[in-house]
């Protein structure tokens, strides 16, 4: 597979799908040494309650245009940061009342947020250095703030899950969620064996067209899919998670997890948006 070389002054270059003329949008390359947080919120619910695995700490910038997202530990319990440039039910916690029919509850969705950015089709890329330890891990993704809520998921958007890394040295691409619940369908996702990187950085990047996706890992295509492609504008998350908490006991930690001894984080150079120009 060839790419064509992106070029930004100063930092690392992009990796882009040939046979096309592409236009930046949106980046963020994490200098300085604060979150931008007129790009950036923090997820921490999970289905409209607080989430022991998430947080808002263990974000660090240093200063040499990285970003680190951290593994906290407090009193044995495990907790990590997920970024995100929008919002949806996810993110606000569910509250019980009555609508003037005496029920409590007749929709799924919540308050949703302003987004800080959403976009619809073009190239997004992260250039990261994945998590070295087990029991946690790390994803670039894209979602709708109305995933779910119509029949056909092209008009209420989708999870496009980019990059998930489960546990070095392999990794996951092509991801296509159309609901949850009763709707959860998957496409395109692969599994495969990162190639050897003598610093550990990897890029993956998805081409989101009205045609499909087209996924890349290095410059290379892993996976594509055509269904179902979503139509509406999306937004972008960068996150890590615990492992453990989501089943069973909600508030223990994976075995795994419980083993390591920390440090650890999820280390990323840049996220860039690209759209197609005609």
């Amino acid at each position: 597979m060839i790419m064509q070389t992106y070029t930004l002054e100063g930092h690392e270059p992009s990796f882009l799908p040939e046979g096309k003329q592409w236009k930046l949008v949106w980046h963020d390359e994490f200098d300085g040494t604060e979150l931008d947080r007129s790009k950036w919120d923090f997820r921490l619910n999970f289905w409209g309650r607080r989430f022991a695995a998430y947080t808002d700490e263990g974000i660090v910038l240093d200063g040499k245009s990285h970003l680190e997202i951290h593994l906290v530990e407090h009193d044995g319990q495990f907790c990590s940061a997920q970024l995100q440039t929008g919002a949806n039910s996810f993110d606000a916690p569910s509250k019980m009342g009555k609508n003037p029919w005496g029920q409590t509850s007749i929709w799924p969705l919540a308050e949703i947020k302003k987004p800080t950015f959403m976009h619809r089709y073009g190239y997004y890329e992260v250039l990261c250095k994945l998590q070295k330890k087990p029991g946690w891990w790390s994803a670039f993704w894209l979602q709708s703030p109305s995933i779910g809520t119509a029949y056909n998921p092209e008009y209420c958007g989708v999870e496009c899950d980019i990059m998930e890394c489960f546990g070095l040295p392999e990794a996951t691409s092509g991801n296509i969620f159309g609901g949850y619940g009763s709707q959860y369908k998957e496409a395109g996702r692969v599994r495969y064996t990162l190639e050897t990187d003598p610093e550990g950085w990897h890029r993956f990047g998805v081409d989101w067209s009205k045609d499909g996706y087209v996924f890349y890992c290095d410059g290379k295509e892993t996976s594509r899919t055509s269904a179902p492609v979503s139509r509406v504008e999306q937004f972008i998350l960068l996150t890590t998670e615990c492992q453990g908490y989501r089943y069973g006991n909600m508030d223990t930690p994976s075995d795994k997890l419980k083993k390591e001894n920390l440090p650890d984080c999820f280390t990323v150079d840049h996220v860039r948006v690209f759209d197609q120009v005609d």
